[in-house]
């Protein structure tokens, strides 16, 4: 018989060896979702009392039984070879939904999905106006993107001159289309931005010279604006989203700038005057 000591160790080993192996099956390249890869990704033994799934960039192509996590409400397939959503149906509470950078050409199945709120479609390969038809019975879509400039994702549909007009038709109360809110509060950020902008900027010159207020002060704190950290999945999740929103946006501002000063160079160029050779 072993002693104590040697069966502790000998148990160990062979619990390091299955966490090894989990964390090899979530983290390897995986063509097919199976339950030991979702409790292995979550954490939670029974599929239906997970609520929050990232499966981003895993090589997937089959989606398994991801049905069965019935109780879903994110979900995140960005970046695989997925085609074929028919076992998204099942998942009735589904709210938001990412499947950029896929191979997806139907959505039919998405239909059964009555709770979705926020779809993300863009880089895949849905080729006209018709295959969105069968999302029109979802009466709590309100955001839809089916390409992201950030990412220079598209879909052939996007390339259509009326794409933009005809999908606000086919979906009357849709208030985000591509990252850019089209109705509500916020549809007008653009214009209204830059109105203030111009004020600022009026406010700050007089007679062509920069006027400088040394007591200006923030209107508020320097930790003001500080996000408290918690341990609440729901608000830790809400957390990593708006971090990624603030990556693309300074990812646009980037390129914006980038093609502001290229435009602004070449403008530039045009304006120098010609000189001619005597």
């Amino acid at each position: 018989m072993l002693p104590v000591s040697s069966m502790i160790l000998h148990n160990t080993a062979h619990i390091s060896l299955a966490e090894e192996t989990l964390r090899v099956l979530s983290d390897a390249d995986c063509e097919k979702i199976t339950a030991l890869l979702l409790k292995s990704r979550t954490g939670e033994f029974d599929l239906e009392s997970i609520l929050f799934l990232k499966l981003r960039g895993l090589g997937i192509h089959d989606l398994g039984c991801i049905g069965e996590c019935i109780s879903l409400e994110r979900l995140d397939l960005s970046g695989n070879n997925i085609t074929n959503l028919t076992p998204l149906a099942s998942l009735r509470l589904l709210a938001v939904l990412n499947l950029s950078a896929n191979r997806i050409s139907n959505l039919e199945p998405l239909c059964s999905c009555e709770s979705l709120q926020h779809l993300n479609v863009a880089g895949n390969i849905i080729s006209s106006v018709e295959s969105l038809h069968c999302l029109v019975s979802l009466r709590k879509l309100e955001n839809i993107r089916l390409k992201d400039n950030t990412y220079n994702y598209t879909n052939p549909v996007c390339r259509n001159t009326s794409y933009r007009t005809v999908v606000l038709e086919m979906f009357p109360s849709i208030k985000v289309l591509d990252g850019e809110r089209v109705v509500g509060r916020g549809s007008d950020l653009y214009q209204l931005c830059k109105d203030i902008d111009d004020t600022i900027k009026a406010g700050s010159y007089k007679n062509g010279q920069l006027i400088e207020h040394p007591d200006c002060k923030p209107w508020v704190e320097d930790s003001y604006w500080d996000i408290k950290r918690s341990n609440n999945a729901i608000i830790e999740e809400a957390y990593k989203q708006f971090n990624d929103v603030l990556h693309e946006c300074r990812l646009l501002n980037n390129r914006a700038t980038h093609v502001i000063s290229q435009t602004e160079r070449s403008m530039s160029l045009k304006k120098q005057p010609k000189q001619y050779a005597i």
